[in-house]
């Protein structure tokens, strides 16, 4: 198939016809910038095929803002040695008509001729989209999807199969797979698609499961009834033998034995608590008058130490009054200093206070004459501000409004423009004393007049010609015009100008005022920020503030010249020093006052102590405390140790009675009685729960149901068994027609593999890409490399979808199918290697299929051999 012409006309930009021909069978490099219209082109090559000429769904053929165009696709081809023209118009003039040499068809049989020709289908409604597009969706590459190639082959899958089968002669026939169909469904009722049993074959497996589990309890349960009738004589014989031996009886005789010497020691024990509780007190009785007989030893030692202690005190005192009369002095030195220093501190800021007055005057008079200048400023400022404002809201003019006038005005223009080249034009030459009426206004001489709407033309002694321009093209430029004047005056007359010019001069004045207006209020606000009356109320502040500080420095007295007055600083200085020095000399004489009070009050404290005890040492009772107390010690000592023997006697009693085994013997005997009461109560109550047991199971008849759950597993055997065999035969027999129906399947790959080979030996000399069922391409290697398409780099990825559409085009070729291959900006992310491999690959392919390359980078392309078609230069 080769495309010769394409003529389109209002379709996009294309308002006015445009011709593609000069095509040629091979190789077409067409270019143009971006917006130029090669996607336009491709667009109306694929609505020429792909959409129905009745669609509405092909707004996006309509020319921007014209609804009442009629997008008109006319495209010249040949195939198999005869002409073919289609003539194919939407929307407004649903129109589809195609030649085939000398035959005709009409509207929908020429579409399903095309649809025949190149293997694609109609949508039922609406657009078009890629599961209709066949074998041209394959082929036809837009712009971004050259990559995207999987989709593209399914849609075109049963087409491409078709001829393959065409090829090989149809080994693939339809009978061979009816057969693997049955088997396979035949299979699919016993088992799931990883050889699992499903449907009768997985009950029947389930029976025989639940079959065996329930030998397997009765099983289990015939063995433990055997169990439990040896388990009930031996457990009658031991309960006969207890009840002859009552062997708990003699345990419990043995435990109140126990029992009984445990108590006496018991008693013993309290004895002995109690005594050495005794023992205890008498303890503490002899430490206390042990304590209380070194007291009164030790008084004599005590008004020694004393007496040491007040002569100490004493010798402390007497040196600190000694001290107290330097202290006094230094306090008073101290405070004589602190006052020279103050009296110099205050005239030092006597001065300082008349010397900052007089700075603050200075400063005060200047601030003053600033502020009359600034408001001098800020009044003639306000003059021209309100000058300024006032030209501002003489020439207040919107911008937006201003270019939307300009708009109007240049649509106007071109419409003006664009109705002179469709209006009917009348032209006249007439001699001097000739004259014609039109539309009741005179001709004469020469001129000529664009007619739009319909006119009457009068001619003097032969009669009245009317005049009606036609076409619905006029109509609707008349229509636009007259709405753009329309709009065009209520824009002029709403800005109150009466043209674009006087509209741009009355915006370019308000500008300007504006302009000035932002400079004044700029040099308004450096004068006076807070405004005229906030400035004035300044200097009225500044100059009250300069009455105030005068009459404050007239009020200040000065100082002597003669005096010598230090700097505020040093006075300062020498002021705290003086302070420091007073501090320390006050802070000392308090220290001082200090100790003398806590001196006299020890020494008072040790002569009251001393005094106490020489009073109390000279009692007559003292002596006979201490007499007292030695005889009160001696009948403690010996209450002691009488008290003492005992204890150990009933101690070693105690120990020889042992009472922790007495209280194990106790806790033995108990627990041996109540373990053999309570195994003996056990022993019958599980001879009753066995004789119960035994009567429940021999009822059921275990060993009946037994053999006859034995003689259902052997019937659901035989079935499972069955079913098994059949599963196994039909899972066999599907492997080995799958098998055989892949090898079918591998020649009829083998003629698309072998275009893929010759195009990937270019592009990837030592890579293999192997093609599945689907015919798609599969699995991709490169040496070492293993892996799918998917993951390879986007733009290895787009060379690999490009010659895959190629080996499918010569597969079709062979076929006998029409070809043709469409490719808008493809390649766009290869590098310049891989390019040049890329135009390798093209020029081959192109000696077979013509091929349509639209770019917009021609630079790239300038070695391919073929003359390149400059949009632009056919638009001109």
């Amino acid at each position: 198939m080769n495309l010769q012409r394409l003529r389109i006309e209002q379709l996009r930009q294309f308002r006015k016809p445009f011709v593609l021909d000069n095509l040629q069978p091979g190789l077409n490099l067409i270019h143009g910038p971006n917006e130029s219209g090669k996607s336009t082109l491709v667009r109306a090559i694929r609505a020429a095929f792909f959409e129905r000429y009745r669609s509405t769904a092909v707004d996006d053929l309509r020319p921007w803002g014209d609804s009442a165009a009629a997008p008109t696709i006319e495209l010249d081809f040949e195939h198999d040695s005869r002409n073919w023209r289609l003539i194919k118009s939407f929307l407004q003039r649903k129109r589809c008509d195609l030649t085939v040499g000398t035959e005709t068809y009409s509207e929908d049989d020429a579409e399903e001729k095309l649809a025949e020709l190149l293997g694609y289908q109609y949508p039922k409604r609406g657009a078009s989209k890629a599961e209709h597009w066949g074998i041209p969706g394959l082929l036809w590459v837009e712009q971004g999807t050259g990559q995207d190639v999987e989709q593209a082959i399914e849609h075109a899958g049963d087409h491409l199969k078709s001829a393959l089968n065409a090829m090989v002669g149809e080994v693939a026939s339809s009978g061979g797979d009816d057969l693997i169909d049955t088997v396979r469904r035949q299979r699919d009722i016993l088992l799931t698609g990883t050889g699992k049993p499903r449907g009768d074959y997985l009950q029947l497996e389930k029976d025989k499961a639940l079959c065996e589990q329930d030998i397997e309890a009765l099983t289990e349960r015939v063995q433990k009834y055997q169990e439990q009738v040896d388990r009930l004589g031996k457990l009658a014989q031991e309960h006969d033998q207890a009840e002859a031996e009552r062997p708990w009886e003699e345990a419990q005789r043995q435990l109140e034995e126990a029992r009984t010497r445990y108590q006496q020691v018991e008693r013993l024990e309290q004895q002995q608590s109690q005594e050495n509780a005794t023992l205890a007190q008498l303890q503490e009785n002899h430490r206390l008058l042990a304590q209380n007989q070194e007291h009164l030893e030790g008084l004599s030692r005590q008004l020694q130490g004393r007496k040491a202690d007040l002569e100490k005190a004493e010798g402390d005192l007497r040196s600190a009054e000694a001290q107290t009369a330097a202290i006094a002095g230094r306090l008073a030195e101290a405070k004589t200093a602190y006052e020279r220093a103050e009296t110099q501190r205050k005239l030092a800021g006597l001065r300082q206070t008349r010397e900052r007055l007089a700075q603050d005057v200075r400063r005060l008079e200047q601030q003053a004459q600033a502020l009359r200048q600034n408001l001098g400023k800020a009044r003639d400022y306000h003059q021209q501000l309100e000058q300024a404002r006032q030209q501002v809201r003489d020439n207040r003019i919107e911008a937006s409004a201003v270019n939307t006038l300009k708009t109007t005005a240049s649509q106007l223009n071109e419409e003006t423009i664009r109705s002179r080249t469709v209006a009917t034009r009348l032209s006249w030459q007439l001699d001097d004393s000739a004259s014609l009426t039109l539309n009741d206004e005179p001709l004469i001489g020469q001129g000529e007049q664009q007619l739009l709407d319909a006119s009457t033309l009068v001619i003097p002694g032969v009669g009245t010609l009317g005049i009606t321009p036609g076409g619905e093209e006029l109509a609707s430029t008349r229509r636009k015009l007259n709405a753009l004047q329309d709009r065009f005056s209520e824009q002029l007359k709403t800005l109150g100008v009466a043209s674009v010019e006087q509209a741009e001069a009355r915006l370019s004045a308000f500008e300007r005022a504006g302009q000035t207006l932002k400079h004044t209020e700029e040099l308004f606000r450096s004068v006076a920020p807070a405004g005229i009356e906030a400035l004035a109320s300044e200097l009225n502040e500044a100059e009250n503030e300069l009455e105030k500080t005068k009459a404050h420095l007239a009020e200040t007295p000065e100082t002597s010249p003669d005096a010598q007055v230090p700097t505020l600083e040093n006075a300062d200085a020498a002021l705290a020093h003086a302070g420091a020095a007073l501090d320390k000399a006050e802070a000392d004489d308090r220290t001082h006052q200090a100790r003398l009070s806590a001196l006299k009050q020890a020494r008072d404290s040790a002569n009251a102590e001393w005094q106490r005890l020489a009073d109390d040492a000279q009692r007559p009772e003292r002596q006979q405390q201490l007499q007292q107390i030695a005889t009160n010690l001696a009948n403690l000592a010996k209450q002691q140790a009488e008290l003492a023997a005992r204890l150990e006697n009933r101690e070693r009693e105690i120990r020889e009675a042992r009472p922790d085994f007495l209280r194990q013997d106790i806790e033995r005997y108990q627990n041996a009685v109540n373990n053999l009461r309570q195994a003996q109560e056990n022993r019958a109550r599980e001879l009753r729960d066995i004789r119960v047991r035994l009567e429940a199971w021999g009822a059921e008849g275990l060993e009946e149901q037994l053999s006859e759950k034995e003689a259902e597993l052997d019937q659901c055997n035989r079935r499972y068994q069955e079913l098994h065999r059949r599963a196994q035969a039909l899972d066999l027999l599907l492997t080995l027609l799958t098998e055989k129906r892949q090898a079918l399947t591998r020649r009829l790959q083998a003629p698309l593999q072998k275009h893929l080979n010759h195009y990937l030996s270019v592009l990837f000399p030592d890579a293999s890409l192997e093609v599945d069922e689907q015919l798609r391409p599969g699995t991709f290697s490169r040496g070492s490399e293993l892996g799918q398409i998917t993951e390879l780099s986007f733009g290895a990825r787009e060379q690999m979808g490009l010659i895959s559409r190629l080996a499918y085009a010569d597969l079709l070729r062979e076929a006998g199918r029409p070809t043709l291959v469409i490719l808008d900006d493809t390649l766009v992310h290869s590098d310049s290697e891989r390019l040049e491999d890329m135009k390798r690959i093209l020029f081959d392919a192109a000696g077979r299929h013509q091929v349509l390359l639209f770019t917009c980078h021609p630079e790239k392309w300038r070695d391919l051999g073929v003359v390149p078609l400059d949009l632009e230069a056919l638009k001109g």
